[in-house]
């Protein structure tokens, strides 16, 4: 995230930018980084998507994760900092999680345990699904996702 950190500490030197218009958007890795931003990083960014979000590394697969961070049992710690439902309660800002619900890559049980705990902590924020969508949306449906996505920004950073 630092380096995220550093090119938004840049922009905002920027007499065009307005802080308060800044919004964060990924997929996937981009979407586990999407909700870092918005939790370990609060205050950044006013609202964020993030799809496919990968939410704990120790439910995602094991030949990428283990080739970053060792086994779960090697390095507990840096799964522990990792795992984005421990940062649940540090979001600040409007904040859209989406899935599709025949995900393979980052199973859909990730963002419905954000989900859970965003509810069990009194979090609000929004979620939406795509009905038989592997971890891409597309097709017809690809209209669908960016237009909400790009509704979300213009409802959310006005």
């Amino acid at each position: 995230m630092q380096d995220q950190v550093a090119g938004v500490k840049y922009l905002l030197k920027q007499r065009y930018v307005d802080r308060n218009k800044m919004g964060v958007y990924g997929w996937s890795y981009g979407g586990f980084m999407s909700v870092s931003m918005m939790t370990r990083q609060a205050g950044i960014f006013r609202a964020g998507v993030a799809g496919g979000p990968v939410i704990d590394w120790s439910h995602y697969e094991v030949m990428y994760t283990e080739r970053y961070m060792d086994t779960p049992q090697e390095n507990p710690e840096g799964y522990k900092k990792s795992n984005l439902l421990n940062y649940v309660d540090k979001l600040t800002g409007k904040m859209l999680l989406i899935h599709g619900t025949s995900d393979d890559v980052v199973v859909w049980q990730h963002s419905l345990a954000y989900l859970k705990k965003a509810v069990e902590k009194n979090i609000q924020l929004d979620y939406f699904v795509y009905p038989g969508h592997e971890h891409n949306v597309t097709g017809r449906d690809r209209i669908h996702l960016l237009t909400k996505v790009s509704n979300y920004f213009f409802e959310n950073l006005k």
